[in-house]
């Protein structure tokens, strides 16, 4: 069943309620959710998405979500997602948001970062690996790999906004 989430504007504003599949085939706006996890020890959580699922499959995420729900919140949806995608409950911080016109198509991005356990248990149906790399790792990486199109754009976000917040 596909699911429902709210159309929005560019500006952010709740327009109506649509399918998922309508907002990406129609080009609408709507909300995704997305959490960068890192350890005590600062590592970041890559995972490779399951060969299974409908949006790229095969490729690496920087970070862990999904669409945001009918009525939910950025920070509800990213607390959702985690718990969905790597069993485990926490909180997620609203980082910042932007409207991302990378992927399959525009919508608008809630960046959230979380203190994760290390050791997480992830859906095997959904995500088919996955490991902790250093911030140069992950930067190596980000060459090398395959990654979703939404992964790049975000973490260099994620790393412009966590430089100038020091």
């Amino acid at each position: 069943m596909d699911e429902l989430v709210e159309r929005v504007d560019c500006q952010d504003r709740v327009l109506g309620v649509v399918s998922r599949r309508e907002a990406i085939r129609e080009g609408w706006l709507h909300r995704v959710a997305v959490t960068v996890c890192r350890d005590e020890r600062g590592r970041i959580l890559v995972h490779r998405r399951s060969e299974q699922v409908s949006r790229f499959p095969g490729l690496y995420e920087v970070a862990v979500g999904g669409a945001a729900n009918v009525g939910e919140s950025y920070e509800q949806a990213a607390s959702r997602e985690l718990a969905e995608e790597l069993g485990i409950r926490a909180l997620p911080r609203l980082l910042f948001t932007f409207l991302n016109r990378s992927g399959l198509s525009p919508h608008w991005l809630g960046v959230h970062e979380a203190v994760v356990p290390d050791a997480v248990v992830p859906d095997s149906d959904e995500v088919a690996w996955h490991g902790w790399l250093t911030e140069p790792e992950l930067g190596s990486a980000l060459l090398e790999w395959r990654f979703t199109p939404d992964s790049h754009e975000a973490f260099s976000r994620y790393l412009a906004f966590r430089t100038a917040q020091s």
